[in-house]
């Protein structure tokens, strides 16, 4: 047989293949395999987690929690976001005795109530959404990169057919107040998408079913969402307190005996996004004088230098994954910071002023049954965040410190007055309902309305401007490189040189791994970052 180089050597150097001295054979009871001859791999995806927990909480999660092998390292994925609790639109300007009433100055100069009147009689009202109807894609809270302005190119309402029943919010206050009341319409005909002002929208006709009493349509709050006022946007706004009460909704369809089928409409559920695997390799290396020298304190100085390398080799992973930015030139992966800052929701906390209130305000933002749930969530916090939510005078004082409500003084402080109208109400009520393991992770459990939130003390987020991480486990996913039966997640190549296969007197072992993150739905995600 032809000799075959090997490590700048010959296989016929070390005898016949198949018969290296230190292979045990079928049966025998010999020593271990010589894994620097064998350059072995040992496959550590499933373990490396394991290692000092703590220190690397978002790595220990998506590994254990939300992996998923890919096996292309560019991979894309696809993201659904139903249409059912997308049916609304708002109401941008109506036809007044022939006449569109559409713009701003428009809108000044005739009374709105020409838009509604009473039951059996018709109206017009001009529909124009805030979302992509391809996608089913929305704004989120606090995000004004790639928000969408009510009425802006691909948002046209196009739910709207012949039959449904639409619930139309109005008020008693003259150019759009607070919710008073409602009218619901039935609709006898839609117009196709068209753009007035440069805002694309819809012409829905329809019957008055319902005659909500008040005739000032609730949308014309402050002159918003008119073209021409400059103020078109939702993204800043809470969708719970702000926008829910300005949407007009499909509340069910109503047709008399006996007719046909109603029409349908088509939607478009799914958006696409993509991500990449990132290589990450740590060296072990040491000449063989050094590894055969026996130290004080720890003998085998290998030995030790195989542990801190595979903690740090983590610690990496930790770090890219939390801090990257997704580059096709460099080979990166997506970090979670850097996602979601540019696309999921963001609030600010001060631990000097936030209160249990303010924090649930945030979390009706981000925990909306509609688009996100708690349940999967895990929310890490920099160390000064979660000591903060943990000590007497951090989160416990806010929220003690919060006062009569138009008492004059609104501000929570730590020490607030005693006596008088300034005397505080709030609740010595920390809402912390305990420890617990999750994957092996410390977690304190806050108990809130929207259920019990996991928090998780993260060290990475020290020093950085975010106080608080919130990721929805079930929209994010640790991917490794795994097909062809090759798998790339994190593996120990040992011997990749030695003085047998290089001549060279030293030993090399490599820790490698090939994985990317992917994130979606940005709408379940959020940052609270530093006040």
């Amino acid at each position: 047989m032809a000799d075959v180089l090997y490590g700048g050597n010959t296989y016929s150097d070390y005898g016949s293949i198949g018969s290296f001295s230190d292979v045990d054979s079928p049966g025998s009871s010999g020593s271990d395999l010589d894994t620097g001859d064998l350059r072995r791999k040992f496959n550590f995806g499933d373990r490396i987690s394991e290692l000092a927990l703590a220190q690397d909480p978002f790595f220990r999660f998506v590994s254990m929690a939300a992996k998923k092998p890919t096996d292309d390292p560019q991979f894309k994925f696809t993201e659904k976001r139903g249409s059912w609790n997308k049916r609304y639109a708002y109401v941008m300007g109506f036809v007044d005795n022939g006449t569109d009433v559409f713009t701003d100055a428009e809108l000044d100069q005739s009374n709105t109530s020409g838009a509604v009147s009473a039951a059996g009689q018709s109206v017009e009202v001009y529909m124009a959404g805030d979302y992509k109807s391809a996608g089913n894609i929305q704004n989120v809270y606090g995000q004004s990169g790639g928000a969408f302005d009510v009425g802006a190119a691909g948002t046209a309402p196009v739910f709207f057919i012949p039959g449904q029943l639409v619930k139309i919010p109005v008020s008693s206050t003259a150019g759009g107040g607070a919710m008073t009341n409602y009218h619901i319409i039935k609709v006898t005909a839609v117009s196709a998408e068209q753009t007035k002002d440069s805002k694309t929208c819809v012409k829905v006709s329809g019957t008055i079913v319902k005659d909500g009493g008040d005739n000032e349509l609730t949308s014309f709050l402050g002159n918003n969402f008119e073209p021409g006022d400059g103020d078109e946007t939702t993204y800043s706004e809470s969708i719970s307190s702000a926008l829910e009460y300005k949407r007009s909704y499909v509340v069910g369809s109503t047709f008399d005996k006996g007719t046909g089928y109603p029409e349908t409409w088509k939607d478009q559920p799914y958006s696409t996004g993509y991500g990449q695997c990132q290589i990450f390799k740590t060296s072990m290396v040491m000449d063989n004088t050094d590894r055969a020298t026996v130290l004080k304190y720890e003998g085998n100085e290998w030995a030790r230098i195989w542990k801190e390398k595979l903690i740090e080799h983590k610690w990496d992973i930790e770090q890219s994954l939390l801090f990257g930015s997704q580059n096709s030139t460099y080979r990166t992966t997506q970090g979670a910071v850097d996602w979601i800052l540019n696309n999921g929701n963001i609030f600010t906390l001060a631990v000097a002023t936030k209160s249990q209130d303010g924090f649930l305000d945030d979390l009706s933002n981000l925990l909306d049954p509609r688009y996100n749930n708690a349940a999967p969530t895990v929310f890490f916090a920099s160390t000064a965040v979660y000591n903060w939510l943990h000590k007497l005078s951090g989160y416990f004082a806010n929220n003690v410190g919060i006062v009569q409500p138009n008492s004059g003084n609104t501000t929570p402080t730590a020490f607030p007055a005693l006596t008088g109208s300034n005397a505080p109400l709030g609740r010595a009520d920390m809402s912390a309902v305990g420890k617990k393991k999750v994957l092996g992770v410390d977690t304190t459990t806050i108990s809130t309305v929207y259920g019990d939130i996991n928090v998780v003390r993260n060290v990475h987020l020290d020093g950085t401007n975010v106080a608080m991480l919130g990721c929805n486990m079930k929209h994010c996913a640790y991917r490794p490189l795994v097909g062809n039966g090759i798998n790339r997640d994190t593996s120990i190549y040992v011997g990749v040189q030695t003085l047998e296969n290089s001549g060279v007197d030293r030993r090399v072992d490599q820790i490698l791994t090939e994985a990317g993150m992917e994130f979606s739905m940005p709408e379940a995600h959020a940052i609270w970052k530093n006040a």
